[in-house]
């Protein structure tokens, strides 16, 4: 089949950063159905695995986690689909990505697509609203009903376009956005935010000319090292810090403990890296957001459609994603049958 891979960790300006190749199509294990790829989302996990990892002798990497595809094959011990289902999934880690004609997956990290999005705009989103799900109700423990207070640093990533339209759409929260672009704050503006702050500015006066001093709950998405003490001091007592990114200084979290402030770390792809009792619970928040979706009451984080997938494109997005200035996500369509 085809596919685009690499062997060595080099720059993405480089030629053999990313190639188109063929391999063998992947077969399917008891629980995995073989997916026909149709649409592909980008994400920075792609640009920091292709950065820190290399392929075993003669193999290539595959990269890709963010999938709308068509079942073509099912393992004996698949329930629930069967061939010819449209579905969506962000996949595993620790397996070939789906940068490919076909991927292979487990069964149970699957759910049917939404009607309503072609496959490019449906690839845009499991990855990224598994993650602010998780963060949101898993870390947080945000309260669906209860008046939440949460702030989103860089919301205008892949990451916090989701989170803004969940907490929005499931729960009673009032959404603090920081962006620092024009375009970055119309875009969490389109998508919900309450209040649009400046993360290159002190978060604190620019909280209180809005009236607020404090706030219940913070999803940290990006450099966190860089805003921890502020986070710290903005959080209420009891409050609750998540973050997702890789800091590269100590935090200093002593600075918690008077507030009896909690710290989480989300990273979506535990319950497939683990194969964790309740592995089934990300197909189950895929169908919820594909209801979601077709509904009406959240929309496609899609903000750049970029063709076909080829080497050369996807050596594009990844400069894109590098330089920290993509907006919602990058897609691609998979390969023309």
């Amino acid at each position: 089949m085809r596919a685009v891979g690499y062997q060595r960790s080099l720059p993405y300006t480089d030629a053999l950063a990313l190639q188109d190749i063929e391999i063998p199509t992947p077969s399917c294990g008891d629980y995995d159905v073989l997916v026909r790829v149709r649409g592909i989302g980008l994400n920075p996990v792609d640009t920091k695995i292709r950065q820190r990892k290399e392929a075993a002798a003669g193999e290539y990497v595959v990269l890709g986690w963010d999938v709308a595809g068509t079942v073509v094959d099912c393992g004996s011990k698949v329930t629930g689909y069967q061939i010819g289902d449209e579905v969506w999934y962000a996949g595993a880690v620790n397996r070939d990505g789906c940068n490919a004609e076909y991927q292979s997956v487990d069964s149970r990290l699957i759910s049917l697509r939404p009607k309503t999005l072609s496959a490019a705009d449906a690839a845009a989103m499991p990855l990224t609203f598994l993650t602010a799900w998780e963060l949101l109700f898993d870390r947080l423990e945000l309260d669906e009903a209860a008046p939440n207070m949460l702030l989103v640093t860089g919301a205008a990533g892949g990451v916090g376009s989701a989170l803004i339209q969940l907490a929005k759409a499931l729960t009673n929260t009032t959404v603090i956005a920081t962006a620092s672009r024009d375009e970055t704050r119309q875009w969490v503006k389109q998508l919900g935010a309450d209040v649009i702050i400046d993360h290159h500015q002190a978060l604190a006066p620019q909280l209180r000319e809005h009236g607020i001093t404090d706030v219940t709950h913070v999803a940290s998405l990006t450099h966190t090292e860089q805003h921890f003490e502020q986070l710290v001091e903005l959080l209420e007592p009891q409050g609750r810090l998540a973050l997702i990114d890789d800091p590269q200084d100590p935090l200093p979290i002593g600075l918690m403990k008077q507030k009896s402030l909690s710290l989480h770390w989300e990273f979506m792809f535990t319950r497939s890296l683990f194969t964790t009792h309740d592995i089934a619970k990300q197909g189950e928040i895929l169908a919820e957001v594909a209801q979601l979706v077709d509904t009406g009451a959240i929309q496609t984080t899609r903000f750049q459609h970029l063709g076909t997938i080829s080497a050369e494109t996807l050596r594009q997005a990844h400069g894109t994603l590098e330089a920290h200035s993509a907006i919602g996500k990058l897609v691609v369509d998979g390969y023309p049958d």
